[in-house]
């Protein structure tokens, strides 16, 4: 017995010291997609084009079946640069991911934020989607060149409404739009809003003489008959919507955003995989499919490096941008 009783208890410890490494996340003894206790960021406002790619992207993740009870969050403020403070100190958490876009390209920039997206590991691009220029129904103007006649008349009286801080998509395409106008971009009152969402009281409210954001934020406003739509800033109409591009008004801008998900570093290479794996076969779910278009979203799926390079080159973009503007 006294033999036994040693050999039984190395054994057990031997089992303890064994027992943990295989329960370890991304270890591979978990497969598919599911992604117990996933949860994603959304770094500004609730309403915002990050916050409705977000909680959309949940919705459908659990309707097809691919993981399940993915808690979505706020964490708004500075642009994004909260949240992607915050993403960036989760060094190794393989169950956090954050929505973003190009604004937090800029906003990082513009707020000279200690943290930028090379400092987290990218998982994909989704969408691509132009802007839209927008005004309340009671608004005096009714077409995109009552509103630029008026703007270049006295621009620093006609506060811009964007949903992204400066170097951002909002405040971007006002910019070029307003070149394109022949107005000193530096003269334009840009008014900052942390996303669509505190974007849209006050251009109901008339707060402000125009907005610009995204075209899936205010979609059902547009169509309601909320908003006015005046203009769009890609290169083609929206279907469904009646307003012409900047373009074929007669001002020469051809300006899309983009909006996808990064994570935070130190991931190891299984939690990297299983992210990115999710989000492929989201994007290949019938559900997606359905959202986007309905959302007026364009595919722009990329992973991995691709995205990565990707996100090299937006920041890059945006300060080439606002050097080119005077800004």
């Amino acid at each position: 017995m006294r033999l036994r009783t040693p050999l039984a208890l190395l054994g057990a410890a031997l089992l303890v010291l064994a027992g943990p490494p295989l329960l370890t996340p991304g270890s591979g003894a978990d497969t598919g997609t599911q992604i117990p206790g996933l949860r994603f960021m959304v770094p500004n406002t609730p309403g915002g084009g990050y916050d409705i790619t977000a909680r959309t992207a949940a919705k459908d993740a659990e309707d097809a079946g691919l993981t399940h009870n993915i808690e979505v969050f706020n964490l708004p403020g500075a642009g994004g640069t909260v949240g992607l403070t915050r993403l960036v100190g989760e060094h190794g958490n393989g169950k956090l991911a954050m929505s973003m876009g190009l604004g937090v390209v800029g906003a990082a920039r513009s707020n000279d934020s200690p943290k930028t997206l090379a400092d987290t590991t990218p998982i994909a691009r989704l969408t691509e989607e132009q802007d839209v220029v927008v005004v309340a129904k009671d608004s005096p103007y009714k077409t995109i060149e009552d509103l630029i006649d008026a703007w270049k008349k006295n621009p620093g009286k006609m506060p811009v409404g964007g949903g992204s801080s400066p170097g951002g998509p909002d405040h971007i395409a006002p910019m070029l739009m307003a070149r394109a106008a022949g107005i000193e971009p530096k003269k334009v009152n840009y008014v900052p809003f942390d996303g669509g969402g505190e974007l849209l009281a006050s251009i109901l409210g008339n707060k402000v003489a125009f907005g610009v954001s995204g075209v899936g934020e205010y979609l059902d406003q547009i169509r309601s008959g909320e908003l006015r739509l005046l203009a769009v800033t890609g290169p083609k109409r929206v279907k469904g919507l009646d307003g012409p591009t900047l373009k074929e008004s007669g001002y020469d801008v051809n300006f899309t955003n983009w909006r996808g998900i990064v994570a935070p570093p130190g991931l190891s290479e299984a939690e990297r995989e299983k992210l990115t794996g999710l989000v492929e076969k989201l994007h290949k779910s019938e559900q997606w499919q359905k959202s986007m278009k309905r959302n007026g979203w364009e595919d722009a799926f990329a992973t991995g490096d691709e995205f990565g390079d990707f996100l090299k080159a937006q920041d890059k973009r945006v300060v080439s941008v606002l050097k080119e503007l005077g800004l």
